[in-house]
Formats: C-alpha cells, structure tokens, sequence
C-alpha cells in the first residue's frame, strides 16, 4: 500500500462521480496512490523490473494470486491494473459470497465481454471459498470472461486448488519495511500540512506498532493527530496510552521471531509444557499470527513426535481449524492445548529420519524398476515379459504375510525407519520384529 496526496480537480479515480470530494475518509483511502510506480515496498512487483511493470509493458495480463499480509497493498494494486488494462473492475469478498455472487458476477462479465469490455475479478480472502466454489472460477478464467485476481494472506499451495493454482499465476506481496512505512509517515505530513507530533523514539515506535501494515501506519497517524493538542509532542510512553497498543515485541521478520519459535520447538522436543507455553505466549502476545504458530505445531507433531503419538498430528490439525473457526483470541486456545499435548507426548524423530533416509536413496536409484513380480500385467506382451509372476496376495498368506521383497533387484532391502521403544512406536516395533523373523523364517 502507498500514497500521494490528492489532487482537488476531477472526480476520484476509485469513487462514484457523485461522491463529493471533501467527504471524510480514512487518511489511508484518501492517500491512494493513483499509478503502479507510486506503489512501496513492493519493487520485486511494480518496480523497474518488476513482475507487475512487465506485464503491463507487454500489454498481457493474466490471472494472478497476490499473497502477502494485510496492508501491503493488494486490492490497491488490482485496482490500478484494471485501469492500466481499461478492464472493468469488479469486487468480491469471499467472506461474504458465495454461489450465486458469482453466478451474478459471471453473468455480468459475460455481457460485459458482448460488448467488448473485459472484466478483472477481484476476490479478496480467496482461500475463504471451498473447493467446489473455487472450481467454479476455472471455465470463465478458461475462455477469458474474466481475469481474476484473487488476494490471500494464506500460503496458495495449502489452501487453494491446484487447478487454480495451474491458470494463475502467484505473486507474493512482502510486508513494508521501516523504510517504506516511513515513506507513508512523510506523504501523509505532506498531504496534512503539518507533521506527527512525536519524538524520533515515538515515531520508531509508531511504525514498529504498524508491523509492516500500511494501512495500520497511516490510521494511528491519524490517531495521534486526533489526540494531540495544541503544541503538544508525544514520547513513545505517550503514544503507547494515546493509540492503546504498543510495538511489537520483536520484529516478526528479523532475529526475535526466529529466536522464540526455535525456543518454542525445542522446549516442545524437550518435553518442558511450561516453558513451551511460555513462549507461545511471547510470540502470541507480540502479535504474531496465530495460524503461523498453529503450522508450526503441525510440523512439530510430524517432527518430533512422528508415530509415538499418532494422535499428536491429529490433535495440532484439530487446533489450527479450530482456530480458523473461532478466530482470536478464543481459538488461541485450542493452539495452548495442543502446545501442552505435544510438548508431554512421548517423543521420537524416526519418522522424520526415515523419510529423508529414503528420500536420499531414491535421488541415487534414479529410474530402478520395482521387481516384476509385484508389477501388473495387463497386457499379453508384460505377462510374457514376468510381469506379476511369482506374486503372492498377502491377504492369502498364512498371518496375511508373503514376506515377499519389494524393494527393485539391484538395490536389495534396505531399512529406513526404526522405530524406538516409545510410545506406540512400542508397538510398531514388535510387529517390525516380527515380521522380519517370519520374513527369515520364509526364505530359509
């Protein structure tokens, strides 16, 4: 997000005709940027060599994902490509839509492209649709009905279809550095006639509480200009009680976020629920994204507690919907119970040590060919080839176990996971053993 103060001749370039124009808005609506170099902090996009400017340069613009946090300035930017474009510009929540908004929508660009106009969709919160809405989007991006442009805070490959995925391509908005938000501080002085009343510290601390958000710079700005009397300059203890929030405890993109979910994950792996709890409040606390620290969980139970606990995996699942449900703070604590859950369950990386195990081995084998016997022979030619030969159906075997091999010929057995005698992988291992003894039993 960006902007520029705005000319008072012309009607607003985002705005019904018949809007006046000295109606209040927000400072942040009213400071727009008008074209895509006005834009900040997002010069991997709409810079010289940007993505967005090359588009634009070759006058072809297909459907695009903008994933990024708020504030960043993704509907800013969709926007400015429908007029750079001269699409029409449509707008969708998927919050609030759902099949038949988009029938509507649909029908209108339908009529719309009759006439010679095209139409640039916008979905805001695009991972909010389900699969089957989502779905929906495919045949009239197919036969170019509309361009969508659909913006998502969330990471596209987890949450959108992959058949969206496949017609769109995804562009990621960073969050605005202090640089860029200082920018923002300055334009907005400019378009008010007048500057912050805060100290250097406060105004730090201002665009520390903005945490990459632009939108979120340029609303306390106008907090503090509404609060502030006549020659009257705010310190950064001040500020905090004029704005009611403080400054992020540690920059979520520097060395801070880094250093507490490494505290979190190790004393998750080191079985201490206190200390874990501890700094999933930290970070909670200093306003990091609760979904983020929900995945975080997920990847411990798959990490460091793998099959030990099976449940570990479905309970962090059941923590991160939760929370999407309930939102904060009340599904905050879904995210604590399930913190609790993995930091006391029994522990083991033997799953994690098997799947790289096998991954580095089958990066070597290249294209080794399974064993014929466990291959299926459909055709003449493969059962005269040995294709399925000598294949024994376990479920026909004596304890439903062939013992057979199925690892290709050239490579031979090979073990990657082991099992230790924790947990339920107690259990696992006992029938590994097991196995392995009628499997000697068998050849010999």
């Amino acid at each position: 997000m960006t902007t520029r103060p705005r000319q008072k001749t012309g009607p607003n370039l985002f705005t019904s005709a018949g809007l006046a124009q000295d109606a209040p808005r927000p400072l942040a609506d009213r400071l727009r940027p008008l074209t895509l170099a006005e834009v900040v902090g997002q010069e991997q996009l709409v810079g010289p060599d940007g993505a967005l400017t090359r588009m634009l340069d070759t006058r072809s613009l297909g459907s695009l994902i903008f994933w990024g946090p708020p504030g960043t300035g993704k509907t800013t930017v969709a926007r400015l490509l429908a007029h750079a474009t001269e699409l029409e510009f449509a707008q969708l929540s998927a919050v609030f839509s759902g099949v038949g908004d988009l029938k509507k929508v649909f029908d209108e660009a339908r009529a719309r492209r009759e006439t010679g106009r095209g139409t640039l969709l916008f979905v805001d919160e695009v991972h909010r649709f389900n699969r089957a809405q989502q779905d929906a989007f495919l045949p009239v991006m197919e036969d170019g009905t509309i361009v969508l442009v659909g913006a998502t805070t969330e990471n596209p490959s987890f949450e959108l279809n992959a058949a969206l995925l496949s017609r769109a391509r995804v562009l990621v908005f960073k969050p605005l550095d202090a640089d860029a938000l200082e920018s923002l501080l300055a334009r907005a002085e400019s378009a008010q006639g007048r500057a912050l009343p805060l100290d250097a510290e406060a105004r730090a601390s201002l665009i520390r509480m903005a945490d990459g958000d632009g939108r979120a710079v340029l609303t306390l700005a106008e907090e503090v200009w509404r609060a502030a009397r006549s020659g009257e300059t705010f310190d950064a203890t001040a500020l905090q009680e004029v704005v009611q929030r403080r400054a992020p405890i540690y920059d979520k993109s520097q060395d801070g976020h880094y250093n507490l979910i490494s505290a979190l994950h190790k004393s998750v792996r080191g079985s201490d629920p206190d200390a874990a709890l501890y700094y999933l409040c930290r970070m909670l606390d200093a306003g990091e994204d609760p979904l983020y620290l929900a995945r975080r969980v997920v990847r411990m139970a798959v990490e460091d507690i793998g099959l030990a606990d099976p449940q570990a995996l479905v309970i962090a699942n059941a923590a991160k919907d939760a929370y999407d449900f309930l939102g904060s703070p009340e599904g905050e604590l879904a995210i604590a119970q399930a913190v609790i859950y993995v930091a006391t369950a029994p522990k083991s990386n033997a799953t994690y040590a098997a799947f790289g195990a096998a991954m580095r081995t089958a990066k070597q084998a290249g294209s080794l060919l399974p064993p014929k016997h466990i291959l299926n022979a459909p055709t003449r030619l493969m059962r005269q080839e040995g294709y399925g030969r000598g294949y024994e159906y376990d479920h026909a075997a004596e304890e439903a176990f062939s013992g057979q091999d199925y690892f290709p010929e050239t490579l031979g057995r090979q073990v990657f996971y082991d099992p230790p005698e924790r947990g339920f992988e107690r259990e696992i291992r006992k029938r590994l053993d097991y196995w392995e003894k009628l499997r000697r039993e068998r050849k010999g």
